[in-house]
């Protein structure tokens, strides 16, 4: 699976669309470090794990989702106005993603707040 067909189904805000690209027992860790609301265990299932990103990303004003590298896996990181609000790995296997890493913590973002 290409990240860009992720990326769009990301951007595009539907889930259906989204939970497509996963493989039905995908799992998803997140990191809100304590400051930011996420699920405190791991999320598992197309549908849950589509609706949590879905949720994290938002379609906000002033949104903007570019593909880059996070340790050597392909990652949407989500800025808004500038500052990064997220950063989602994925884990592909074959044409679908198996794990996602969902980062909202504010204190690992400030790194993402610039393009790369």
């Amino acid at each position: 699976m290409s990240t860009g067909r992720w990326a769009d189904a990301l951007a595009g805000g539907d889930l259906d669309a989204l939970a497509a690209t996963m493989h039905r027992d995908v799992v998803l860790v997140s990191d809100g470090g304590g400051r930011v609301v996420t699920p405190l265990r791991p999320v598992r299932g197309a549908a849950s794990v589509a609706r949590v990103v879905s949720t994290a990303v938002g379609d906000a004003p002033g949104r903007a989702l570019t593909v880059e590298q996070v340790n050597g896996r392909p990652a949407v990181v989500v800025r808004r106005s500038g500052r990064a609000c997220a950063v989602v790995v994925a884990e592909v296997d074959g044409a679908l993603v198996v794990r996602v890493w969902l980062v909202l913590n504010p204190d690992k973002l400030v790194r993402w707040h610039a393009p790369r």
